[in-house]
């Protein structure tokens, strides 16, 4: 009895001292939060990727009966659980005016002495966003520009001394691998990871800027992020683009894969790989090809309204409840490849169904919570993030509820842990915001670790919608599924994850699988909601991390 008193006595002594939770972390170890995400179930996620990823919902691109099926299938799902309409107007519904463009294309490379005609799909893709019927590029010279990156803050500008008004200028996808004593030079372009310079809608961007007629954009599978079959299964169809009346998009923008690429330089007699390593020095030159390009394409035009879908769920503090948390996730796919034999339909079970079907439960379980928030959440599933985070730019330009209140965006895109439980969890971007801490605290409940994106330099952190948001300056995370799979270890997760982005990944076979589990997307289903409600429980903001390109706008935002 001696040794039993003595031995609780310590237990109790132990436990007296140890630091009582605060802030975020106490939030998300809240009783009510506990119980409430106890809805988000294997059962109720399964129901709602297989029915969005139904051949039913034939591949959910906008403006199709897939947005009709979808916009009714959630807004029937929020209704059931009692949240309110998004939209002021008392509906679910944000409408974003878009326009959908299929374009014929027809392409010639050309020098005195020879005429390549293109295989369109394979040794080239690309389209016209000018709304004409015909689109027409005649004899234009031909300028490789390196990276097409003006970087002033990095003295790095490949347009220097050079004009390509009215070209057609080739550039390299990502940023230039700037090297130091034999590594990356952490100082440029952020070293390993990724910057937006690497995109390649900046490399439109900045040839816009630059007056050229049109950006072609070289594509290697390694630091493009995915292959070159990735960019044929979204080429064939409608485009689709937010009209910007101040601006006259390119005559012409796309991609050749390497094969191409080398081909094209050696018309003009010149070395594509010599050519390509030049490019990583701040002082190379732009170099005009001999080669011209021949374009034409052939536009099929439509205005449409798609939607953004979007639920509400009020907070009950008097003050509070008029700052908002949002969850994001886009809703569409690629719709149908009508050219294929047997199965014509991007499901899209992965990417998006399950960020879709992420965010519906973490509804479900906000509207499950005994005690309610004192901020407001809202479940904002976004359009045509396939097309350019059209979308969510759509949003981000027109919020329903202004971005100064706006706290803190959670977006869910492909995440689905189709594996079972991992000991970890990515995140993409890891270090840019204070949101990290809160996932951190969140995630130690369930005995998981952060890491990084182990692919920085594929800018992931710019490939999905929560990035609209960032641009305006609101704090963003952006979680993906771990790689330590319990009981598995690391390589079966990185093993896994490569058969997705390689076999899968915008493919017709991005469906449920027979051997898919749930209980790790559950896992990190309840970890994102218990983020959601310590963000919308504690009186702090989360911030921006100092030296993100983000920072400066937000302070500028909230300083009005």
């Amino acid at each position: 009895m001696f040794h039993f008193r003595l031995i609780f006595g310590i237990v109790l002594l132990s436990y007296g001292c140890e630091k009582p939770l605060e802030g975020w972390n106490k939030y998300v170890h809240a009783k009510d939060a506990i119980a409430a995400q106890k809805s988000i179930t294997g059962d109720l996620l399964h129901q709602h990727i297989s029915t969005l990823a139904s051949d039913d919902f034939e591949g959910r691109f906008p403006g199709t009966i897939g947005e009709e099926k979808t916009i009714e299938y959630l807004t029937q799902i929020y209704q059931s659980l009692g949240l309110q309409p998004g939209n002021p107007d008392g509906t679910y519904l944000q409408k974003a005016t878009m326009t959908g463009v299929i374009t014929n294309l027809k392409a010639q490379f050309i020098t005195d002495d020879e005429r390549w005609v293109l295989n369109v799909g394979d040794e080239i893709i690309g389209n016209s966003f000018q709304l004409k019927d015909q689109v027409e590029l005649k004899a234009k010279d031909i300028i490789f520009c390196g990276y097409g990156v003006n970087a002033p803050e990095y003295g790095w500008n490949d347009f220097e001394g050079i004009d390509v008004k009215d070209k057609v200028i080739v550039v390299l996808v990502n940023d230039p691998p700037v090297m130091k004593d034999g590594e990356l030079d952490a100082s440029m372009f952020g070293g390993e990871a990724m910057t937006y310079y690497g995109r390649w809608s900046y490399k439109y961007e900045e040839g816009l800027r630059q007056g050229a007629a049109g950006v072609i954009v070289v594509h290697e599978t390694i630091p493009a992020g995915y292959p070159f079959s990735v960019l044929q299964n979204g080429s064939g169809g409608e485009q689709l683009t937010i009209e910007d009346p101040t601006t006259t998009p390119l005559a012409f923008q796309g991609w050749i894969p390497l094969k191409s690429a080398e081909r094209l330089f050696k018309m003009s007699g010149l070395d594509y790989h010599e050519l390509k390593a030049a490019a990583v020095s701040p002082n190379f030159k732009s170099v005009a090809l001999e080669t011209k390009f021949n374009g034409k394409m052939t536009n099929s035009v439509r205005r449409f309204s798609s939607n953004n879908i979007v639920a509400k769920y009020e907070g009950n503090d008097p003050v509070l409840k008029d700052e908002y948390i949002i969850y994001t996730a886009h809703w569409d796919h690629l719709g149908k490849n009508k050219s294929a034999e047997g199965d014509q339909v991007y499901n899209g079970a992965n990417d998006n169904a399950s960020g879709t079907a992420m965010i519906m439960a973490a509804a479900e379980a906000f509207s499950n919570l005994a005690e309610g928030s004192k901020r407001s959440i809202l479940f904002l599933a976004v359009t045509a993030e396939e097309q350019g985070l059209l979308g969510a730019k759509y949003y981000s330009l027109n919020p329903l509820y202004p971005l100064e209140k706006t706290i803190a965006v959670v977006n869910i895109d492909a995440m689905g842990n189709t594996f079972g439980r991992t000991k970890d969890l990515i995140v993409v971007g890891k270090g840019n915001s204070e949101l990290d801490e809160v996932l951190e605290f969140a995630a130690a409940q369930d005995g998981k670790y952060l890491i990084p994106d182990a692919e920085p330099e594929k800018g992931f952190y710019y490939r999905s919608d929560h990035f609209a948001f960032a641009k305006q300056g609101v704090p963003a995370l952006y979680a993906d599924g771990g790689l330590d799979v319990v009981e598995k270890g690391k390589d079966y997760g990185y093993a896994m994850k490569d058969d997705y982005t390689n076999n899968h990944y915008h493919g017709l076979s991005d469906e449920i699988h027979d051997n898919w589990t749930f209980d790790g997307m559950v896992e990190d289903g309840r970890i994102l909601f218990r983020v959601g409600y310590a963000l919308a429980q504690h009186d702090k903001w989360p911030e921006w991390a100092e030296g993100t390109e983000f920072k400066a706008k937000r302070e500028a935002m909230l300083s009005k």
